[in-house]
C-alpha cells in the first residue's frame, strides 16, 4: 500500500475515533489530555502563546518577557526580556527574527529566533498593540489594538509599512490566510473583516450572527473556513470568501484563542472560565462541524497554542489570591474581566501540555 494510502486511512481511523468519543461523552476526546505541567519564570499576567514549528520553540507571553519552551522537550530555554506588557509574538523564519506587541509601551520588539536577543524596539503609530500575527505572503506582521488601528511592519527591515482604520473600537485576534488577505474579529461589533494585507484595505466586512463577541481565530487555508470563538458560548464556521456561517457547535465560557490542524481536521478553543476546557471539534467537510468533546484543563487556562507537527496542545495559567473584597455600596462593574484584580500566587505560573495520545 502506498504511503498516502496509508495516510489516508489512518486519517478515516481517527475520524471514526473522534465520532466515537463524541457519542461517548469522553472526556478524552481524541485521546487529548493533560499530560505534565510546566512550571514557567514568567510572572503578573499573560496573553498569547506562539510557536517557532521548525524551530521547535513555544513561546509565552508573560508581561515583561516572553518564555521560551523547546516544543520536544518542554524545558525552559530562555527568555526574551525587557519587554512592556507584551500580548503575542509573531514569527517570521523567513527573516530569522521575531516579533512581539507590547501593549504597555506601543512599541513591537524585534528579536533573533536563534538567540533570542533583541535586534531593536519599534515604534508604533498605535496605541496598546495587543494580537499579533505573520503573514507569509507579504512578509508583513500585523498588530491589532482595541483603539480602531492596526499597523503592519516590514518582517525584513523591521520598519513601519502604514497602518489600517478599523471599523470598530475592540479589535480581537487576527489570522493570515497566505494569499494576502487577514481576517481579524471586530468583538464590540460581531462582525469579520477581510483585509488587503498588501494596500492595507478593508476589502470585506460580514457581520457573524449568531455569534456575538468573537475572540480567538484560526483558519483551514485548504478548505476556506475560519474558526471563530463567541462568547455567548460557540464555535462559529465562516466561509472566508463568502462570509457565511456554515456551522456553529457549543464550547466553555471565557473563549480567547482558536487553533486549527489541518493533519487532523480539528478546531479547538481555548476556554478559562469555569473550571477550564478546550473544546475539541471536527471539521467533517467545508458545510459540516462535529462537536468531539472538551478536553478539562483548569480554571484561567484561556489562550492555547498547537504543534502541527505532534497535534500537542498547549495552555497557560496559574494560582491566584482571593479577589479583594468590593467596598461597601460599590456595584460591580459591568464587562468581562472587570471585576477586582487578583494577585497571582509566586511560583505557580505554569504551561499545561496536552498530548493526544
Amino acid at each position: 500500500m502506498s504511503k498516502l494510502r496509508w495516510v489516508g486511512l489512518g486519517l478515516g481511523v481517527l475520524a471514526v475515533c473522534l465520532l466515537a468519543g463524541a457519542q461517548s461523552g469522553s472526556d478524552r476526546p481524541g485521546g487529548y489530555h493533560v499530560g505534565q505541567s510546566v512550571t514557567l519564570p514568567g510572572g503578573g499576567g499573560w496573553d498569547y502563546l506562539g510557536i517557532d514549528v521548525p524551530g521547535r520553540r513555544i513561546y509565552v507571553s508573560a508581561s515583561t518577557e516572553e518564555d521560551v519552551v523547546n516544543a520536544d522537550t518542554f524545558q525552559v530555554v530562555g527568555k526574551v526580556e525587557g519587554l512592556k506588557g507584551t500580548h503575542g509574538v509573531a514569527i517570521s523564519g523567513k527573516d530569522g527574527h521575531g516579533f512581539t506587541s507590547n501593549g504597555g509601551g506601543n512599541s513591537m520588539t524585534e528579536f533573533d529566533l536563534k538567540t533570542l536577543a533583541t535586534i531593536k524596539e519599534i515604534p508604533l503609530p498605535i496605541q496598546r498593540p495587543d494580537g499579533i500575527i505573520y503573514d507569509p505572503a507579504t512578509d508583513r506582521v500585523f498588530a491589532f489594538n482595541h483603539d480602531s488601528k492596526a499597523v503592519a511592519v516590514d518582517a525584513k527591515t523591521g520598519e513601519v509599512a502604514g497602518t489600517v482604520d478599523l471599523p470598530s473600537k475592540a479589535s480581537e485576534y487576527a489570522v493570515a490566510d497566505g494569499r494576502g488577505h487577514v481576517y481579524n474579529n471586530m468583538e464590540d461589533s460581531s462582525v469579520e473583516i477581510e483585509i488587503d494585507a498588501k494596500t492595507l484595505k478593508i476589502t470585506h466586512q460580514w457581520p457573524l450572527a449568531p455569534c456575538e463577541g468573537p475572540s480567538g481565530l484560526a483558519m483551514d487555508t485548504q478548505t476556506r473556513r475560519l474558526f471563530i470563538g463567541c462568547h455567548n458560548g460557540m464555535m462559529a464556521m465562516m466561509n472566508a470568501d463568502t462570509g457565511a456561517i456554515v456551522a456553529t457547535v457549543p464550547i466553555g465560557p471565557g473563549v480567547d484563542a482558536n487553533r486549527f490542524d489541518e493533519g487532523t481536521k480539528l478546531a479547538f478553543s481555548s476556554n478559562g472560565g469555569g473550571t477550564g476546557t478546550i473544546t475539541v471539534a471536527h471539521e467533517d467537510s467545508p458545510g459540516k462541524l462535529t462537536l468531539v468533546g472538551n478536553i478539562p484543563t483548569e480554571a484561567g487556562a484561556r489562550t492555547m497554542e498547537l504543534d502541527p507537527k505532534t497535534h500537542t496542545l498547549f495552555t497557560v495559567t496559574a494560582k491566584f489570591e482571593p479577589a479583594p473584597p468590593r467596598p461597601a455600596g460599590e456595584a460591580a462593574p459591568a464587562g468581562r474581566g472587570r471585576g477586582p484584580r487578583r494577585q497571582m500566587v509566586a511560583g505557580s505560573f505554569h504551561l499545561l501540555v496536552i498530548p493526544n495520545h
